[in-house]
């Protein structure tokens, strides 16, 4: 298959925020569209924890992408109009530098060497990206979960380098629930006996505590309206039942295992250790001596889409509220859409039939 990932070298040594720093790395991005002359019709995309660069198909690769349903010709992010760019986030193992590269020191992976990592350093690394393709402000940046908290840390590090902004399903700070869960699935990986402390291989690799970890991650991605309404207390069949006594005898339960074999051997343990642990690190609130509401007054740009659902458990609403609030009270013209959708925090994956219009609307509006 195709790959229309590329790469960006970034400035050599890369300081990171905690200290330490980093040698010859690199991130991978992939666009959609053409840039202007002016490079003014710029749209910078920030992800979640787990998903590559690969947003959408294109001529390159025609694959599906995580975003499919929302960036191309015609669709909300509309490439006939925008310049879109995808980053994968520093840290991860789909392209970019992280705990899973060679450490050029060594000739080895970095493993649990890779300095300590923070999302403001995802957000720098991306905005060299952004410079490197020329573009001194983006037309607008969009962030998505952990991708909105990094793109918040954009803004408060980089004044003057997004004109608009839409945070999706997002944070300021994480609640003591979203470290509570984070933590839980960075347990079940360290205490996999084949992590040993980071050095795992693919002959003794960690698969349990990953599986265990994607399963509760699963659990908050979604709202009990939509567990309840997909699989109430049904049973499966007794011929898929194992025989082993504690074994599956739900549905529900058989839907998580699926989606953990999926995910197993498909994301770094030791680089989802650091995008997890980086997204509990993140808190506006170090920029505003201690509150959310004066670090989010320290952003300056012209407008906003705030979008979040009310069955988010991870992302709660309020903290959607929050975040448009401060952006407000920082002078920005802001837009705050609470949608219904029974999805929960991953929503914004797949009800597009609402957050598409939404985000669609809001770039339509833009000059």
């Amino acid at each position: 298959m195709a790959d229309a990932r590329r790469y960006h070298d970034l400035p050599s040594p890369f300081a990171m925020k905690r200290g330490g720093a980093l040698h010859g790395a690199h991130v991978a991005y992939e666009t959609w569209g053409t840039l202007d002359d002016d490079a003014g019709n710029a749209i910078l995309i920030l992800t979640g924890l787990s998903p590559s660069a690969h947003a959408a198909s294109n001529a390159d690769d025609p694959s599906d992408g995580w975003w499919e349903a929302m960036i191309g010709p015609g669709k909300p992010i509309d490439t006939d109009r925008w310049f879109v760019i995808c980053v994968n986030a520093l840290g991860s193992d789909k392209g970019s530098t992280g705990p899973a590269s060679i450490n050029p020191a060594t000739g080895e992976p970095y493993r649990l060497d890779f300095p300590e990592l923070t999302l403001e350093d995802v957000a720098n690394a991306a905005h060299s990206v952004v410079q490197g393709l020329g573009i001194e402000c983006l037309a607008c940046l969009i962030g998505c979960s952990m991708g909105g908290m990094a793109a918040l840390g954009y803004m408060l590090q980089h004044p003057g380098a997004v004109r608009t902004h839409v945070s999706v399903d997002t944070a300021p700070q994480a609640q003591p629930f979203a470290i509570a869960i984070r933590s839980l699935q960075r347990e079940a990986i360290r205490l996999d006996r084949n992590w040993d402390h980071g050095r795992y291989s693919d002959d003794a690799y960690p698969e349990r505590g990953m599986s265990i970890a994607r399963k509760l991650g699963v659990i908050t991605y979604r709202s009990a309206m939509e567990w309840n309404g997909r699989f109430a207390r049904i049973r499966l069949d007794s011929e898929e039942r194992p025989g082993n006594p504690f074994g599956f005898e739900f549905q529900v339960e058989s839907y998580l295992q699926a989606h953990a074999r999926k995910f197993v051997r498909h994301f770094d343990p030791n680089c989802y250790l650091y995008l997890s642990r980086a997204s509990d690190w993140f808190d506006v609130a170090e920029y505003g001596d201690g509150s959310v509401h004066e670090g989010l007054k320290r952003i300056r740009i012209e407008r906003a889409m705030v979008i979040g659902v009310s069955t988010d458990i991870l992302f709660p609403l309020e903290q959607q509220e929050q975040i448009a609030k401060g952006l407000e009270a920082a002078g920005a013209q802001v837009e705050f859409v609470a949608l219904d959708s029974p999805q929960g925090h991953d929503a914004f994956l797949v009800d597009i039939e609402h957050y598409g219009p939404a985000i669609g609307g809001f770039l339509d509006r833009l000059d």
